[in-house]
């Protein structure tokens, strides 16, 4: 099975972190953090602000890379690469997603994340 890069942004705002839940595919319900896969030859943060940008309607300053961490679903094989980031200006529009929420450090455990999207949540603590 081949890998897919994916890029994931990690938005805060006065100590919270943006959460998005998925609105399709089979992983439709489930909690994440927003972004998508990269273009062959894009460079990781373009493709994270244009997925950004075509998910949400809002434009980020993507910053540090978090952590990548690599996760087998059953039908697809994932690297998901997420970096902090913060919003430019604006607020973010549900075009893709359900749901949304800003989730304070006490709160992180309140969604459902996705499998590999749950692999991050360590790093976030490491880092703050």
């Amino acid at each position: 099975m081949d890998r897919i890069e994916v890029v994931a942004a990690v938005i805060r705002k006065d100590g919270m972190i943006f959460a998005t839940q998925r609105g399709y595919g089979e992983q439709k319900d489930g909690w994440e953090f927003p972004g998508g896969k990269v273009e062959k030859g894009e460079d990781f943060r373009e493709a994270l602000a244009r997925e950004i940008r075509e998910e949400l309607e809002v434009e980020i300053l993507p910053g540090e890379e978090v952590c990548s961490v690599e996760y087998d679903y059953p039908n697809i094989s994932i690297r998901l690469t997420c970096f902090w980031a913060e919003l430019k200006d604006g607020s973010p529009v549900l075009l893709e997603h359900e749901a949304a929420r800003w989730l304070g450090p006490e709160e992180i455990d309140s969604v459902d994340w996705l499998p590999a999207d749950r692999l991050v949540l360590p790093y976030l603590i490491s880092k703050e």
